[in-house]
């Protein structure tokens, strides 16, 4: 227990250590929120493309917030450890405590931030369901730390990888439900990282539920990026060791 503590109070450090990280992670999701909230509602009205309510439209911006600034954590996380982590594992260290310690201090950092960006929809929205309006916004946030995290174990450079899960929240942002542009999408959209958390969130934000078929989905996603990301750092950290 002592090796998770340590792990996860130096990444903790780490992460307060970059002032403009910090204020990024506090301010960012403020300004999506009440931006993406505006550009939505304010869409002109065409065949493909329909305005949607305001308040929708700040929960879609608070959900994107926190999913692009979770993936570019873990991103950044994954690759700016990456050479410690080595020396940490030739010197003994298990690589799967380092792992665990690296995700639970994404988590922890993604709550952190759905804390900011659930304050400004409480005070803009006022959720039905407030205990399950958080939880589902960090849910979305931590699927979206993984999903960075695996993209930084597969390409480990910065600019590269930071261009591939702001791609990645960009088109899942604007395609996958209750998005203005998801009329007339493909169904595979369905698969999307965001897809099944925006209907969580929805449904607890105005009308204070949830499905179980989504949050099952939800789950199954996590487990799989958990055992991708587990999989690739493994390998990585065992070539590392040898």
């Amino acid at each position: 227990m002592r090796r998770f503590a340590v792990g996860v109070q130096a990444n903790v450090q780490s992460f307060l250590r970059t002032p403009l990280t910090v204020i990024l992670a506090v301010v960012l999701p403020l300004v999506v929120v009440e931006g993406w909230g505006r550009a939505m509602a304010g869409l002109p009205d065409m065949p493909t493309v329909t305005a949607i309510p305001l308040d929708l439209g700040r929960l879609l911006g608070g959900i994107f917030g926190v999913a692009i600034i979770a993936g570019l954590f873990g991103l950044v996380q994954m690759i700016s450890a990456r050479a410690a982590d080595r020396r940490l594992v030739q010197a003994g260290y298990p690589p799967r405590t380092l792992l665990a310690t690296r995700l639970l201090t994404l988590v922890a950092v993604t709550v952190a931030v759905t804390g900011v960006v659930y304050a400004t929809l409480q005070v803009l929205i006022g959720p039905e369901a407030p205990l399950l309006a958080f939880g589902f916004l960090a849910l979305a946030g931590v699927v979206y730390a993984f999903l960075g995290a695996l993209v930084g174990a597969v390409l480990p450079r910065l600019l590269e990888g930071s261009l591939v899960v702001v791609f990645l929240a960009m088109m899942d942002a604007f395609l996958s439900g209750d998005s203005p542009l998801a009329a007339d999408v493909p169904d595979f959209v369905a698969y999307f990282p965001l897809y099944h958390p925006k209907e969580l969130l929805r449904a607890a934000v105005f009308d204070g539920s949830y499905a179980v078929g989504d949050m099952t989905f939800v789950a199954g996603y996590l487990l799989v990026l958990l055992v991708l990301v587990a999989a690739v750092f493994g390998g990585t950290m065992r070539t590392a060791g040898g």
